[in-house]
């Protein structure tokens, strides 16, 4: 199904909250206005990053509802329209908090067919908790609506296996003697370190995810040409990783600030409100006898960062 994604309206980039540039479309709003006007079963891939119901703040919205009866509630009603926007050979991603998950993975189940539970698990640079088993891992529900008939390209997304072997294994039964392929898909337990300020890709948001684990869910279950949906897109790395990969992509976000860095990563304005759209200038820190000198990374190259 063919979508429009260039923004037609008229107004100056200050009133607009269609931005959209060829095969990219970024919608400033909320996901349960906006989701509706997606064309139904047009999705070969949605990827949905809600927010945890764990308290965290970001720069327009606490992500705190009064108990888990609203919270889940509040899930059912966003889940069952990404449903319907889902194409009929198309996979549902669904981040959510441990606490969370449950539920979700309840009604989804009842709707869907769940194809894998994922454990996407990263390191921590600080003390988790002092009385329990603090939490360094997220789930990751991987759904589709016909088991039989779903988009995934093994070939795509192989990893080289850790066999402890200090040599390629070699075939001797065959006529010609061939190396054991050392590649293999990847199982449900994915590691890839959290984005941190010293990292290229940083953006200024509390739960941004990494570009690498958005790239092997879209290389996975979806083809060139298609439609990526993200209906809490955040900084955008879903559509920026989809970009890049060849597919189209529509990224819903309430937060306007966060709308200026989806503009900006897909390349679509320079500027919103009034305001220039610039990376965040990572600075390093030089230490001499008069104290911290913070310098521009241009101007301090070789020196080590510090994580902000």
């Amino acid at each position: 199904m063919a979508l429009d994604t260039d923004s037609t309206d008229p107004q100056p980039l200050q009133r607009q909250h269609r931005f959209g540039s060829g095969s990219n479309a970024v919608w400033n709003g909320d996901a349960l206005d906006l989701l509706p006007e997606v064309p139904d079963g047009s999705c070969a891939l949605i990827f949905a990053d809600p927010p945890y119901n764990i308290g965290k703040r970001f720069k327009d919205f606490h992500d705190k509802w009064p108990d888990d009866k609203s919270y889940s509630g509040w899930c059912e009603k966003w889940l069952a329209l990404c449903i319907d926007k889902l194409a009929p050979n198309g996979s549902l991603y669904v981040m959510a908090s441990t606490q969370s998950m449950p539920y979700i993975d309840v009604f989804l189940r009842e709707r869907l067919s769940v194809v894998s539970r994922i454990c996407w698990h990263y390191d921590s640079s600080g003390v988790q908790a002092r009385r329990y088993f603090g939490s360094l891992w997220e789930p990751i529900l991987h759904c589709v609506k016909d088991p039989l008939n779903y988009v995934f390209n093994a070939d795509d997304i192989k990893v080289e296996a850790r066999t402890g072997a200090q040599r390629k294994l070699i075939d001797y039964r065959k006529d010609v003697p061939t190396v054991y392929s050392s590649e293999k898909i990847p199982g449900n337990a994915w590691y890839f370190p959290r984005v941190r300020f010293r990292m290229a890709e940083f953006e200024d948001h509390p739960s941004q995810k990494p570009e690498a684990l958005l790239e092997r869910i879209i290389r996975a279950s979806s083809n060139a040409g298609d439609l990526v949906l993200d209906p809490f897109a955040g900084t955008f790395t879903t559509c920026a990783v989809a970009q890049k990969l060849g597919r189209r992509s529509i990224g819903i976000e309430r937060s306007r600030e966060y709308i200026g860095i989806g503009l900006r990563r897909l390349s679509i304005a320079d500027e919103l409100d009034g305001v220039p759209l610039t990376a965040i200038e990572k600075r390093r820190k030089q230490r001499n006898r008069n104290g911290v000198k913070s310098l521009p990374s241009d101007l301090a190259d070789g020196l080590p960062f510090e994580d902000a």
